[in-house]
């Protein structure tokens, strides 16, 4: 398991810590459980971003992003770098938003792209 926190490849906005949080709370999720972000194959566009919580593995990196540990596998790192996760609550649409630098097209929905 990893040992080291580093400063994460990503961000999340305040909205989005908070909302994190919320739901961390809200679920009862076990505190030595983190923010696990990475992505995976599907989507419209070929890959997806993954978001839930988990405990880190062998193969993850742990990130403090302002006391929150973010959890990532290592090979995911190239895919999301210099990402930003915002929340939205508004009247047309609510939840994580996706700003990837990485990504070479993303479609409508917003949680799936190509690299």
């Amino acid at each position: 398991m990893a040992t080291e926190t580093k400063t994460a490849p990503i961000a999340l906005t305040e909205k989005a810590l908070l909302e994190v949080r919320n739901i961390m709370q809200e679920k009862n999720v076990p505190a030595e459980y983190g923010l696990r972000i990475g992505v995976q194959g599907g989507g419209c566009s070929g890959m997806s971003y993954l978001l839930g919580f988990d405990k880190a593995k062998d193969s993850d990196e742990v990130y403090d992003l302002d006391g929150l540990s973010l959890i990532m596998d290592k090979k995911h790192a190239m895919y999301v770098l210099g990402m930003e996760v915002d929340f939205q609550d508004g009247l047309n649409a609510r939840g994580f938003v996706f700003s990837n630098p990485q990504a070479k097209s993303t479609c409508g929905c917003g949680s799936s792209f190509s690299a």
